[in-house]
């Protein structure tokens, strides 16, 4: 059984010389139609990770996606951003020169290198680019408990 292509090496049509050895174009052509007709399948997105003294901060492109088909769902140490995006209109394949573009259901999960506080997360979107702020719990900070008489 051959392995899958990753999302990307579909979306960019990245084939090895191995892979293109053995591939004609007709039979490429058919993968991509049938990567992008299976019933149920979703996209990755893509992610930069990095982080700050304070945060870890994580960056995506979610151009053409409604604020309501994008859910991000965060626990102290992970993060999931799903989504979908939807094509306003209907156009027949046959009208089609070139057809890249991702349309459907997507998402994302991500292990943090450290634990968040997922109280003070913040999301934002500019220009399509979304960017997640998660604050770092500080592990080594320490405060002395005031004992309470009763």
């Amino acid at each position: 059984m051959r392995d899958r292509k990753s999302f990307f090496k579909k979306l960019a049509g990245v084939v090895s010389p191995e892979e293109k050895d053995v591939e004609d174009t007709d039979s490429e052509n058919a993968e991509m139609k049938t990567w992008i007709e299976e019933e149920g399948a979703e996209g990755e997105l893509t992610v930069d990770v990095y982080e700050t003294a304070s945060n870890i901060i994580v960056k995506t492109i979610v151009a053409g996606v409604k604020k309501e088909n994008l859910e991000i769902s965060l626990s102290r140490d992970m993060v999931t951003i799903k989504g979908k995006r939807e094509m306003e209109e209907e156009i027949d394949d046959g009208d089609y020169f070139h057809k890249e573009l991702y349309w459907g259901s997507f998402s994302r999960t991500i292990l943090l290198p450290q634990e968040v506080d997922i109280e003070k997360a913040e999301a934002t979107e500019n220009q399509g680019l979304l960017t997640i702020k998660l604050p770092k719990i500080d592990k080594g900070r320490q405060t002395k408990l005031r004992i309470k008489s009763l």
